[in-house]
């Protein structure tokens, strides 16, 4: 099956009152998880307010592929089989200044998500489809700036910056009943 070409969408979004720019895109193929809708520009805000919160400056870019590209890029940079949810790739470079005086931005990093995942994954993980994008999109953010959750006392830090952010940035108040951070098979592991 040949992949159809989707639209893609680019923007940055960035405030005169901080240096944080993202860049977000959907680069998925028509053809990939089309009953999974993403609001490119909804998703910019919350990393660039995730970013933000987190006293981040630089410039970020939030990236939305397909499942097979997800799954390719899994196999290559962490040695694991099949697609994922969400990958981050921090870059550790830091601001520069040009001849002129002009500051150029960090780069922070890439976030790559895959919207399929999100959709299959989601009601037994953040409860809503839209909720489950939110928690990828921070948890993401949050890899990009330094955050991991492979030890318990990480992973709870961790965990408690999402749920900050996303009661901040994504409902404007608690988190609905259904909402969980932990995937089951994370309690499985846990519990081994």
């Amino acid at each position: 099956m040949t992949k159809k070409p989707k639209p893609s969408v680019k923007a940055g979004v960035k405030s005169s009152a901080d240096d944080i720019t993202v860049v977000a895109a959907d680069e998925r193929s028509a053809d990939d998880s089309p009953d999974c809708n993403v609001d490119v520009e909804r998703w910019q805000r919350l990393a660039h307010a995730a970013l933000l919160t987190e006293g981040a400056s630089g410039e970020l870019t939030l990236t939305f592929i397909d499942l097979d590209d997800i799954a390719e890029l899994n196999v290559e940079y962490m040695g694991k089989t099949g697609p994922t949810d969400v990958l981050s790739f921090p870059l550790d470079d830091e601001s520069m200044m040009t001849p002129e005086g002009e500051v150029i931005p960090a780069l922070l990093g890439d976030v790559v998500l895959s919207p399929a995942v999100a959709g299959a994954q989601f009601a037994d993980h953040a409860g809503t489809y839209d909720d489950e994008i939110a928690l990828l999109v921070v948890h993401g953010v949050l890899h990009i700036l330094g955050h991991d959750h492979a030890e318990p006392a990480e992973a709870a830090t961790m965990r408690a910056r999402e749920l900050a952010l996303l009661t901040a940035h994504h409902w404007g108040g608690p988190a609905p009943v259904e909402f969980q951070q932990i995937h089951h098979d994370e309690v499985a592991e846990a519990s081994e």
